[in-house]
């Protein structure tokens, strides 16, 4: 219902414009159009998330976008973050999680300064890094500086307390990923891990499993293969060059995409680095920086991301329950 209703009311808005004049015809109308659009396509993405989630039986594969200039975005100067999902004064009940994907934001912190000390209590919370030094620090007395390739992992459980902030004088580009813990009332573990380019390039790289997962160390705090989650979730990360394509079986019922937007900020409609995403028969999109997609491909199917465009795209890819 609120779909249709959204529909009728572009008349309205298009009606009050005409009868305020042409300044708001000319620049608040756009704006207004837009904004029914977008509400209009997160309403369409919401029913059709819901309609495949209770029917992940179907034999047909479905990508529903996320694009890049709808996530929510804000600008404090200090720091220029997109979000994927609800997060702060960014509330849609289109996209509040995704299994127990709660969250992902490609954040960007200006030198010098960062996110003070704050608490949090059960979530798995990862930082991976894209550009600059991240440092952190922690309740459980974790200091570190993180660099490209680096992975962070933080089991908050029962509670943590901690801080990041770009180090050095650079601005730090990193994705900050929230998953939802399987169990309740962990005692809180702090796990880093380090991916480089080269073992990124043009191959899927594992770099979070679940802690049962075979060839995860969840005793390790620093050590070989993904960083342990206490999530039904792996992440799997990719350098993939011009004309290049990979496949990666999706052993989980859905799963999520997302190209980092590595060509610099940009909050408008995404540009740079270009892939094709195919899945099952028939089921095809075209993402660039910043764009993401739902995937909802059933058990153990394979996806396929082709290489499109003239720049190397940076892909994250979830696997979730």
């Amino acid at each position: 219902m609120r779909f249709l209703f959204l529909i009728a009311l572009i008349p309205v808005y298009i009606s009050l414009a005409f009868y305020f004049g042409p300044s708001l015809q000319s620049s608040k109308l756009s704006a207004l159009l837009r904004a029914v659009a977008s509400n209009i396509r997160a309403q369409a993405t919401s029913k059709a998330l819901f309609s495949s989630s209770n029917n992940m039986n179907t034999t047909s594969s479905k990508i529903i976008p996320r694009r890049s200039e709808e996530r929510g975005h804000a600008d404090h100067g200090w720091l220029k973050t997109f979000h994927t999902f609800s997060f702060a004064s960014y509330q849609t009940s289109a996209h509040e999680k995704f299994g127990t994907l709660r969250v992902i934001n490609e954040d960007r912190v200006a030198p010098r300064t960062g996110f003070g000390t704050h608490s949090h209590r059960e979530f798995e919370i990862f930082s991976y890094v894209v550009a600059g030094e991240l440092e952190h620090q922690d309740s459980m007395g974790n200091t570190e500086v993180l660099k490209r390739g680096d992975l962070q992992l933080t089991s908050a459980g029962t509670g943590i307390s901690h801080s990041e902030k770009a180090h050095g004088s650079k601005e730090v580009h990193f994705l900050q990923i929230w998953s939802l813990p399987s169990k309740s009332r962990l005692p809180p573990k702090y796990f880093t891990r380090h991916f480089t380019d080269a073992e990124k390039q043009d191959k899927w790289v594992t770099v979070v499993a679940p802690v049962e997962a075979e060839g995860v160390h969840a005793d390790q705090r620093e050590g070989e293969g993904p960083a342990p989650v206490n999530s039904p979730l792996a992440l799997h990360a990719t350098l993939l060059s011009q004309g290049k394509t990979l496949s990666q079986a999706v052993n989980g019922p859905k799963g999520y995409i997302h190209v980092v937007q590595t060509s610099g900020y940009n909050p408008g409609a995404a540009s740079g680095a270009t892939v094709k995403v195919t899945a099952g028969e028939g089921a095809e999109e075209v993402l660039k920086e910043g764009d993401g997609a739902y995937l909802l491909i059933g058990d153990g199917k394979d996806i396929k991301v082709e290489n499109i465009g003239n720049k190397v795209a940076e892909i994250l890819l979830f696997d979730l329950e």
